[in-house]
């Protein structure tokens, strides 16, 4: 891709305290299985060296659905953080892990990974995920951290069956499924999802889905 593109790099939040490292691996990457197969669109998630995990995104839109989607996914007890870089995308050689890749949109992926970090270690604890783009993109940049701020926040606070039933309903589950999945009522479903905030997350990411 030499277009402008969404470039995103994850990091396990509090890797140096996992006791069973292989074990977490195997369950983020089981999760962002799952994402890839509702987000078919660009370079899916994949590992690459250390905590860290990259993809690649046609559109700002879509990376956010994706991005909520891996964070609603994860394990219990797991979380990640989640650079959005847009810019430039391109292949500069090739590795065994598959294409080696460059360009702005990386640059500034790293640059927002680092601000997500210093500013969770700061001010926003809850933050896991900032965005950074090119010159005479500040709208755009100003627009997409507003809404992870509050996303993060929201999702921070969400229990483990509202994190599951969001994303069940983000994966095309009607809640009657949802309901025997978890072993409660379909009232409960909805109920939960109302009160989670977990309604407004798919909403929210629904108005966002044409940003280019």
């Amino acid at each position: 891709m030499s277009e402008q593109s969404v470039a995103v790099i994850v990091d396990i939040v509090g890797s140096r305290a996992l006791v069973d490292r292989p074990v977490v691996q195997a369950g983020i990457q089981g999760a962002f299985a799952e994402v890839d197969d509702l987000i078919a669109v660009g370079s899916p998630f994949r590992a690459t060296v250390g905590d860290e995990f990259q993809a690649v995104y046609p559109s700002v839109g879509v990376a956010l659905e994706a991005t909520l989607a891996a964070r609603l996914a994860l394990p219990e007890g797991v979380d990640c953080r989640f650079g959005l870089g847009l810019g430039e995308v391109k292949e500069v050689g090739a590795g065994a892990a598959g294409p080696i890749q460059d360009g702005s949109g990386w640059w500034r992926a790293r640059e927002a990974i680092d601000e997500a970090h210093d500013r969770e270690d700061s001010r926003t604890p809850s933050l896991r995920g900032w965005f950074r783009a090119g010159p005479g993109d500040e709208a755009l940049e100003g627009t997409v951290n507003a809404y992870l701020l509050a996303r993060d926040h929201i999702v921070g606070a969400m229990s483990e069956r509202a994190r599951r039933l969001t994303f069940g309903t983000m994966s095309g589950r009607v809640q009657s499924e949802l309901a025997e999945i978890e072993g409660i009522s379909q009232g409960a479903v909805s109920q939960a999802l109302r009160r989670s905030g977990g309604m407004n997350l798919l909403a929210a990411v629904a108005q966002l889905k044409g940003l280019s």
